[in-house]
């Protein structure tokens, strides 16, 4: 018996050690990063991040609470169209934009999330569609009477006196943002609120029984995921320098739920595992694309999308938990070895 405590001991010891190690590699490999890639691998790294902030929020929502929502997308325009009026109308600084998306965010999730206190499921999910719907056309009428033909254009802001225009500045913006991101999603996951998401999750009417206030948390899941959201919508139009309603799509809210399902439902690192794989999915279709005959050059947009479909598919049937649980054997595979069996 003792043997056994001593043993469970020894790998909670292991544990502690190989996440302090683990954590102190990732913030090396990650300063150093960016001045070790090459431009376009560059923006990919960017472009993780600002996925990372997105597929967080949607993890919170749906991975933690339950809560289906297919708006991701409008929220992402939301945020990115305040600050492109915003930055456009009355020229206003990235301390006065950013904000103001985040209370749009949290808004828009308040008022989008009151039909979750009625409906679930698909009923909900159609519900939050309308966000996207309503997003898409006020931005199109936005640049209709303005006769912004190409969007929004936006000036780089500019933080502590400086202008932020390299890659490199972004990258380190974007890491702090992306790393508030998950330090909140942590803390919110141990959290009251967080155990209150789960049980939910699990069973609403049963949660309402054991005195948690279902209506409550369900509204501040939608507040706290739609804020996130919507920041993630205000950086990217920053970072892209302009705002178009064609980015918006439908498809965008798409890869953001595959995010979460590929990376593992209802796990924090499963959301930064999905957001890479999604993100940088494409890229490897149009590489492995190059090798295939010339006639086939023209497909990639359609090999992009088929390929994308197969490999939701196959999560969803052969690996339900995701990139997360591949990782989750393959660590177990390696501490078994590593401590061997219990005596």
């Amino acid at each position: 018996m003792n043997d056994q405590v001593a043993y469970t001991q020894d790998l909670a010891l292991l544990g502690t050690r190989s996440r302090r190690v683990r954590f102190a590699f990732a913030l090396v490999v990650m300063m150093v990063l960016p001045f070790i890639l090459k431009p376009f691998l560059l923006d990919l790294a960017n472009q993780v991040l600002l996925a990372v902030i997105g597929a967080l929020a949607l993890m919170l929502l749906t991975g933690f609470a339950g809560l289906i929502s297919l708006g991701t997308a409008g929220l992402l325009g939301a945020g990115a169209y305040t600050v492109g009026m915003l930055v456009r109308e009355i020229a206003a600084p990235f301390w006065v934009t950013l904000p103001a998306a985040a209370l749009l965010g949290a808004f828009l999730g308040l008022i989008f999330g009151l039909p979750s206190l009625r409906l679930r499921g698909l009923y909900l999910a159609i519900s939050t569609l309308g966000l996207h719907f309503i997003v898409v056309y006020l931005g199109g009428e936005y640049e209709a009477r303005e006769a912004l033909s190409t969007g929004v254009i936006i000036d780089s802001p500019s933080i502590g006196g400086f202008s932020l225009t390299s890659a490199i500045g972004w990258y380190f913006v974007l890491l702090a943002f992306a790393a508030l991101a998950l330090l909140i999603s942590v803390n919110l996951q141990r959290s009251r609120t967080g155990r209150a998401w789960r049980a939910l999750n699990a069973r609403d009417v049963v949660a309402g029984a054991l005195g948690i206030d279902v209506q409550r948390f369900k509204l501040l899941a939608f507040m706290v995921s739609s804020t996130m959201t919507a920041v993630a919508g205000a950086l990217f139009a920053y970072y892209r320098n302009f705002v178009s309603i064609d980015a918006f799509s439908l498809y965008l809210t798409v890869q953001y739920v595959a995010m979460i399902i590929i990376g593992g439902m209802g796990s924090i690192f499963g959301a930064l595992l999905g957001a890479g794989f999604v993100i940088l999915f494409p890229y490897a279709i149009e590489a492995a694309a190059a090798f295939l005959p010339a006639r086939f050059g023209n497909m990639v947009f359609a090999l992009d999308y088929a390929a994308f479909g197969v490999v939701m598919i196959l999560f969803l049937l052969l690996e339900p938990a995701g990139l997360i649980g591949i990782w989750r054997r393959i660590r177990h595979a390696f501490f078994s070895r590593r401590t061997g069996p219990a005596s």
